[in-house]
């Protein structure tokens, strides 16, 4: 396990790992857990909705307005974008933007999930909504072996969801990028600290998609989240720009 020294700092890291794996997943999936609606699927050519910029030399991040466009640091040079469905929707697409000379240019897209509820501007605790914002991405892991992360990398068997959850989210945590919402950076995923609370929540993860939507993280397909983990770039300081539509064009 990378990152995590001695044996009594692994012990406390699985330990913490179980609670932080019931915030992000919180326990079995809801109902629509498992259902089979393409998740994972590259989205068309032509970007998220009708009449989308071109994919080179953006000024700005498409769709984003100007209210979470100001909280974007002016040193980030690579955006993950989540472009929530509708305010009450599970179905989401995640686009990473690349900043150069000339400006944003889009380098993937990739179908999604986020919170089973939707999206929220006041998240808490089991409300089984994601929550809308601008987040560093400063620290990934998984279950499975380092795939070539630029991003500091847990390796650990930690990850790994209870046995009690559903087949269906056995892989969710293979591969997770920790989402800098109520938690502290530079620190591994499975850490359960929350400066601002436990009621605030936490442990808010982009990880593996199972096919529904999730207690709060945003899921997509292996390869996307493989994709993901060998671009995003500490020197570039990536953030993650979430929430449904509406909010996200406010």
């Amino acid at each position: 396990m990378r990152r995590v020294g001695g044996a009594i700092r692994a012990a406390a890291v699985a330990a913490a790992g179980l609670v932080l794996l019931a915030g992000c997943g919180g326990g079995a999936p809801g109902p629509e857990a498992g259902a089979d609606d393409g998740a994972g699927k590259a989205e068309r050519p032509g970007g998220p909705g009708r009449g989308a910029p071109a994919t080179t030399h953006l000024k700005n991040i498409p769709d984003v307005g100007a209210a979470l466009r100001s909280k974007i640091p002016a040193d980030a040079r690579q955006v993950v974008a989540v472009y929530g469905k509708g305010p009450d929707s599970a179905e989401a697409t995640v686009v990473l933007y690349e900043k150069g000379a000339k400006g944003w240019d889009r380098k993937g897209s990739w179908a999604a999930h986020n919170g089973r509820r939707g999206w929220t501007l006041d998240h808490h605790e089991g409300d089984k909504r994601s929550p809308v914002g601008v987040f560093a991405l400063t620290d990934a892991g998984g279950v499975l072996a380092d795939p070539g992360a630029k991003l500091p990398y847990t390796h650990s068997s930690a990850f790994t969801p209870p046995a009690y959850w559903a087949k269906s989210t056995r892989h969710d945590f293979d591969y997770v990028i920790a989402v800098n919402y109520n938690r502290v950076k530079g620190t591994t995923p499975l850490d359960p600290s929350r400066p601002e609370g436990q009621s605030k929540g936490g442990g808010i993860w982009l990880h593996l998609d199972h096919g529904s939507g999730t207690s709060g993280c945003v899921s997509i397909s292996k390869s996307g989240m493989a994709a993901l983990l060998r671009a995003l770039d500490p020197a570039r300081h990536p953030v993650v720009v979430m929430g449904d539509r509406a909010r996200l064009s406010g």
